[in-house]
């Protein structure tokens, strides 16, 4: 009896031993057939800061709008702070100088408004079509300003405050930054005559009548 017990216990770790051989075996087998798998690493996020444009207000503060309907703004509060703003251009131009000699000739001894409403009523007759399209034209044209003589202007005294005051009204008049007292106007004469014009009388500023 003990014989076959001890038989039998022989025969049992004999199978236990194999069995754990046979096991890892296996474990190592399977293990080896696995291939790493490389995680795929998350991308970084970046952060870009980038300027927010607001919109400028839409409320037309500071502006006004010239004989053309065209918005400029406004740089000073009064029309002499703005001429006194002014620089003397390094060089000046046949068509600037033309606007400025007919202001210098025409109303250099009149207010500023007054001198700003002459290049104003030149710049609206080279914008119309009912005359030639640029200053020189318009003020050279043949019986139109009393001081043209011989399709030529008299000597401009060029050192003269006038004539820089004539400058800053035409480029002020060009730039359409203040608005001129006879709005839309074509034409003037003295207050000293009466034409008897059968035109729209729009105002009268210091010594001239405007009329569209």
């Amino acid at each position: 009896m003990r014989t076959k017990l001890q038989w039998a216990s022989a025969v049992a770790l004999a199978a236990t031993v194999f069995t754990a051989l046979f096991s890892a075996q296996g474990s190592g087998a399977a293990t080896s057939d696995i291939v790493p798998i490389l995680a795929k690493p998350e991308p970084q996020v970046s952060f870009v800061s980038e300027p927010v444009v607001q919109a400028l207000p839409s409320e037309d503060d500071g502006i006004v709008t010239d004989d053309d309907g065209d918005d400029q703004v406004i740089a000073a509060d009064t029309l002499a702070q703005l001429v006194a703003e002014q620089g003397m251009p390094d060089a000046i131009g046949k068509q600037l100088r033309c606007l400025a000699g007919a202001i210098y000739f025409e109303s250099r001894g009149e207010s500023l408004e007054g001198q700003l409403a002459v290049g104003r009523v030149i710049i609206n007759r080279a914008k119309s079509d009912r005359f030639p399209d640029n200053f020189c034209d318009v003020v050279f044209q043949r019986s139109q300003f009393s001081f043209v003589r011989g399709s030529r202007m008299p000597k401009i005294r060029e050192q003269s405050k006038d004539w820089r005051r004539a400058l800053a009204i035409a480029t002020i008049a060009i730039d359409g930054s203040w608005k001129s007292p006879a709005k839309g106007a074509l034409f003037f004469h003295a207050a000293r005559v009466s034409p008897n014009w059968r035109l729209k009388r729009l105002a009268q500023v210091d010594n001239h009548i405007f009329y569209r």
